[in-house]
């Protein structure tokens, strides 16, 4: 019989190998285990890491055909949600995974390793200073982020890094039209343009989820995003 990982895998559309199955289980393990000592997730048991965290992140196929991301960052990546479940299920896409803290950071180089992952990074550093880096600078053609924060945040945090005609994706959980509107200015003063807002229930259970696709059509301006702090306090709301 199948379990609600396959059924989940299966409504995606997403096929693995069995070295693929593998890894999935070994970052649970891993998770698990790191958990004990630091707080990564509330969420432990297996079944519901499965779906909450592997398929939940691999739900963006809904709205990114992933097979055509050359490179992707995943901003807030925490315990690597949803960056290391799109690396071990699109291994060719190269993924940069960024964190503010710094024993996150040693867990998700733990994963990488153990799990064998080849062109994923994982770098401790804020959003803020990074995406000033011209080495980071508007050079991925996705962005994604899962992390815990108002709309207007995030998409200052990271259109900054995403290349014109790439796009910024971002995780949210059940639809809020208002957090939409508040993020609009925010959206138009950074160069992007929401081009769809996907609403479904996560299979197997009845949360509700939502995905923001956000284009990148313009250049965001050199000012954003504003010194580490500010996007957070003073977000660039529409009144």
């Amino acid at each position: 019989m199948e379990n609600e990982f396959e059924k989940g895998l299966k409504e995606l559309g997403i096929t693995l190998s069995s070295e693929q199955r593998e890894q999935f289980d070994k970052y649970y393990e891993l998770l698990v285990e790191w958990n004990k000592v630091m707080n990564l997730t509330g969420i432990t048991e297996y079944d519901e890491v499965n779906l909450k965290h592997f398929i939940d992140s691999l739900s963006i196929v809904r709205v990114i055909d992933m097979n055509s991301v050359k490179r992707m960052v995943d901003v807030g990546t925490g315990a690597g949600f949803p960056g290391i479940p799109l690396k071990i299920a699109f291994p060719d896409t190269e993924i940069l995974l960024l964190d503010s803290l710094n024993k996150r950071v040693k867990f998700l180089n733990e994963v990488i390793s153990q799990l064998g992952l080849k062109k994923i990074t994982a770098v401790h550093g804020r959003a803020e200073e990074l995406a000033k880096n011209k080495s980071y600078r508007e050079g991925f053609d996705l962005c994604v982020s899962r992390a815990v924060a108002n709309l207007s945040t995030l998409c200052e945090y990271s259109l900054p890094f995403v290349w014109i005609s790439g796009s910024f994706v971002s995780y949210k959980g059940e639809y809020s039209e208002n957090e939409i509107h508040q993020a609009e200015n925010a959206v138009d003063i950074l160069g992007g343009k929401i081009s769809k807002i996907d609403k479904f229930k996560l299979p197997g259970t009845d949360m509700g989820r939502s995905l923001i696709k956000i284009d990148k059509i313009k250049k965001t301006p050199g000012k954003y995003p504003r010194k580490a702090g500010l996007p957070a306090k003073e977000p660039l709301i529409s009144a």
